[in-house]
Parts: structure tokens; C-alpha cells; sequence
């Protein structure tokens, strides 16, 4: 395989004048680094690299520094970003990767680059395909990572999905590269390293880095096809009332199970502003709720089935010790604003207070949809609920629009 060629494929069409590349100083992201000093060079292109340093380790820094050193060998400006935000509980590496990006792409905003490269290869597609097996993934799951989808507004683009990784040590060998192995990658208390070293295993099976690649390149594929119908269904069916997620029950019911569940998953990720959708096997429930015309609580939202609509809304419970100043945003999403603000804030509507807003069944909601939506209070008095029918010279906007929630059904 030419791996500069299967790179420049990536970058049709206008070059970018900057371009940043996530630089572990690992095998993969220093053959990417120099694959890309190859390919642009001489071309009006500007390549940065930055590396996280996690703190993880005592002589992680130390690592920072001579992954530096090996990028400004390359002649490629590089910056060591850190990160001070795990306090020694939850899951370590869903947090690290987390704050590896948001680090990556803050930095990629300041520096004005709208391009990340990371250095992600077939392997890694290959080990993320067998985890999500592990756990049941459907399509989605085992659609794996996409070669480009934005990150907190900047496009992490990954060109090396299609290159494996013994490839790439070998064009590291031919081109007198070097590079800093990560003891975290024999460290078996991590899930991925445990994949990684049953692929040998599987390898006689059949199962190899290629076989799994591919099964995520058909996997997206028929991701594609099912977002779209999604989509059209949604365009069909689907209003936003108050926040929520409203839809024709009967006509929702017609629809295979597949493209109700994408439904409903995105809705609920929507209203609820979840980073991660929820599982599969938790999802079984809405779907059931609906086709029975029941109602559940789930991922910090409720799904009812009231005069032949399925609400998907806010739960109040998820909201109820939200609070902030009128003019900021209220539970990430909702803005209210007015004249008079001394002495307010911006509460969850709640059973009381819906009580005191003799209006609200004209807004054709049910009540437990508008118990969740922000309401203006000074202590314990109710001083308006723009949702509710009662807006005494106030009102709402929202953050993200209505027509947002249909262009999450096309995005990943």
C-alpha cells in the first residue's frame, strides 16, 4: 500500500491552510505526522501538532516533552496541552478520552485549524468492532469510527482507518523514524488492550484487522440508508412542542422497529442533551412503551402516549434542582428573558406551579410536559411561565432549534 497516497485521498478539493494532527507520539500518530509533512510539503499548508498530557503517570510529562522534540525534528510547531480533571472515580479512559478531545479542539479553535487528524487505524476500527459486539451493539455500534464527522465545531478527520498498524511500523522502519511506546498498552485492567490481544487468536478464524475493518465500512453504509429513512420519517411525523419530541402514534407504529428505535433514541438525546445515546437493550423499554401506549421514565426524559401522540419530553425529576439567572441558559438549552429581573431566577415549572397557571391546557400540552419547562420565580412566588400560558411580559427561547433535532438524525 502507498500510504501517502491513501492519505492525499483525504484532502480533495481546497487545502486547508492549517492543519493540526494529535501527536501521542505513538506509532501511529508520528507516521501520520510525517506522512502529512510529506504530502503538503512545499504546498501552502501549515502543519501544528499537540500532544495531552494526561498527568497520569510520573513521568508523563517528560514523555510530553520529547514527543515535542521528535515534532520539531519534523519542522512542525507543536504545543503539550494538560489535563488536571480526574479526580480518581469514575471510568478513567471514557474520561481522558473525553477531555483529550475537548482539550484537542479547543486548541484547534484558537489556532484557527479546522482540520484534526488523528492518527486512528484499521486496527483500532477492528478492536472497536469486537467490543461493540461484546455488547450487543446494533448498526450503529458496529459502524464504528467514521474517516470524518465534527467534534465541538471542528472536523476530526481520520486517514488512516484504511492503513493497519504493522503497516505503518514498517514505514516507520524504512523511514528511520521513532516513537514512544505507551506502557497503557499492555495493561490488561483496560478493555481494548485485552481486545487487542485476542486478535491474535482470532486471526486462523478468519477474524482478522481487514475481515472486522470491512464489516464496519458495510455497517456504515447501511447506517446511511437507515438515517436517512429516519430522517423522512421523522419530517413526516415529528413536531417540537414546548421542548419535547412530539409523534403521530399510529403512524409511528407502522414503522419497522429499527427506524421507531433510531426515533425515539434521538429524540430522547435531544431533549435530554446527552453527549452518548442510550443502549440498545435500554431502549427495548421505549420502544414497548409505545407500541403499548404506555409511558416510562428514561436518560432523564419521559415518554408518554396521551390522545394518539408519543411525547418524548424533559422529566422534571432531572431538572428540578436546576437554577439560573434569567438571560443565561437554563438547563443548556433554554433562554428567558424580560424586563423586570431583580430578585428572579429560573426554576423547573413543577406540579405547584403549573397549579397557578389557570391557561395552561390551552397550550394542548399535557401537564407533566410543562412541569419540566422553565418558569421565573422570586422565592417561592411564581412571577410568569411563558410555556404554560402565563408570560406576564416574558419569553422563551431555545438554544437549539427544532429543526436541529431532524439533522441529528443525519449526523454521528
Amino acid at each position: 500500500m502507498n500510504i501517502l497516497s491513501e492519505v492525499q485521498s483525504h484532502f480533495q478539493g481546497a487545502l486547508p491552510p492549517r492543519l493540526g494532527v494529535a501527536l501521542s507520539g505513538g506509532g501511529d500518530s508520528m507516521a501520520l505526522l510525517h506522512v502529512l509533512t510529506q504530502c503538503f510539503a512545499g504546498q501552502n499548508v501549515e502543519i501544528l501538532a499537540a500532544t495531552v498530557d494526561h498527568g497520569l503517570r510520573a513521568d508523563s510529562a517528560q514523555e510530553a516533552q520529547h514527543v515535542a522534540g521528535l515534532a520539531t525534528q519534523l519542522g512542525v510547531h507543536h504545543e503539550t496541552l494538560q489535563w488536571q480533571g480526574w479526580r480518581g472515580d469514575g471510568n478513567l479512559q471514557d474520561q481522558a478520552r473525553r477531555a483529550r478531545y475537548r482539550l484537542l479542539t479547543d486548541w484547534a479553535k484558537r489556532r484557527d485549524i479546522p482540520i484534526l487528524a488523528a492518527g486512528h487505524t484499521a486496527d483500532d476500527q477492528a478492536e472497536t468492532v469486537l467490543m461493540r459486539l461484546a455488547r450487543s451493539a446494533g448498526v450503529d455500534g458496529l459502524a464504528a469510527m467514521p474517516v470524518r464527522r465534527k467534534v465541538n465545531d471542528v472536523t476530526l478527520l481520520r486517514p488512516l482507518l484504511g492503513v493497519t498498524r504493522d503497516q505503518l511500523r514498517d514505514y516507520l522502519r524504512q523511514n528511520d523514524l521513532s516513537w514512544v511506546e505507551d506502557p497503557s498498552n499492555e495493561d490488561r485492567r483496560f478493555e481494548r488492550v485485552r481486545v487487542r490481544q485476542a486478535m491474535e487468536t482470532l486471526q486462523p478464524l478468519g477474524l482478522t484487522v481487514e475481515a472486522l475493518s470491512a464489516v464496519a465500512v458495510n455497517m456504515s453504509k447501511a447506517r446511511e440508508v437507515l438515517d436517512k429513512q429516519t430522517y423522512l420519517a421523522a419530517q413526516e411525523l415529528a413536531r417540537i412542542e414546548a421542548g419535547a419530541v412530539v409523534l403521530n402514534r399510529e403512524d409511528l407504529c407502522t414503522l419497522p422497529d429499527e427506524i421507531i428505535h433510531r426515533l425515539l433514541l434521538r429524540a430522547l438525546q435531544w431533549v435530554s442533551g446527552a453527549v452518548y445515546p442510550l443502549r440498545r437493550r435500554v431502549m427495548s423499554d421505549a420502544l414497548n412503551a409505545v407500541r403499548t401506549g404506555g409511558s416510562l421514565t428514561l436518560g432523564g426524559c419521559r415518554i408518554l402516549c396521551r390522545a394518539g401522540q408519543v411525547w418524548v419530553c424533559r422529566e422534571y425529576n432531572a431538572v428540578r434542582d436546576k437554577v439560573s439567572l434569567p438571560e443565561e441558559l437554563w438547563d443548556n438549552r433554554w433562554q428567558l428573558t424580560g424586563a423586570e429581573t431583580a430578585g428572579v431566577e429560573v426554576r423547573a415549572l413543577g406540579k405547584a406551579g403549573l397549579l397557578l397557571c389557570p391557561n395552561w391546557r390551552q397550550t394542548g400540552c399535557p401537564g407533566v410536559v410543562l412541569e419540566a419547562t422553565p418558569a421565573l420565580w422570586r422565592k417561592q412566588e411564581l412571577i410568569a411561565a411563558p410555556l404554560a400560558k402565563m408570560a406576564n411580559g416574558w419569553s422563551t427561547k431555545t438554544a437549539i432549534s427544532g429543526e436541529e433535532f431532524h439533522t441529528s438524525l443525519l449526523s454521528h
